[in-house]
């Protein structure tokens, strides 16, 4: 009997050894190929999104500060000089750069955002944030501009360039 419990026991110990060795390189090569095809998908996903929202906090916050800016023409008669005097010379877009601001009534239309027609985009003030490529143009049609957040029709339109 004691040959035989041992030939059951070899056979018990084979069995536990082949169950137990762990994950073969093929399996782990499987599992990281998976892992690799859903990082794809997901990661420009989430950063669509993000940048889906720092586009629409831009808007928001030009929006707003357009409110105070025209809250201060009420009472002065007059469109300030710069943001400072509205107390948001440190507001920051969300890509890390300062709004940009220039006021049309004073320093004429030089300086002014234009369309592709190049017909000024305000006639009062111009207000915007230069977007994810920190860069711009004075002609919203040009490529640096597209991505531009800004403010166009005094006020009434406030969203990307490429959507102008």
């Amino acid at each position: 009997m004691t040959i035989n419990n041992n030939h059951q026991l070899r056979q018990i110990h084979a069995i536990k050894s082949v169950f137990s060795r762990g994950f073969t390189l093929v399996e782990v090569m499987i599992a990281v190929a998976i892992v690799g095809v859903l990082s794809a998908i997901a990661i420009p996903a989430y950063n669509d999104y993000v940048e889906k929202a720092r586009v629409h906090e831009a808007v928001t916050d030009i929006a707003a500060m357009s409110v105070l800016i025209e809250n201060y023409f009420q009472e002065n008669r007059i469109y300030p000089d710069t943001l400072a005097d509205v107390k948001l010379d440190g507001k920051m877009d969300p890509w890390g750069k300062p709004y940009r601001y220039l006021n049309l009534v004073k320093n004429g239309n030089g300086g002014a955002r234009r369309d592709k027609n190049l017909v000024p985009l305000n006639s009062d003030f111009d207000l915007y944030s230069e977007g994810k490529d920190k860069d711009t143009r004075l002609p919203i049609s040009q490529a640096k501009s597209l991505d531009d957040v800004l403010r166009a029709n005094d006020g009434r339109f406030v969203d990307l360039a490429k959507k102008y």
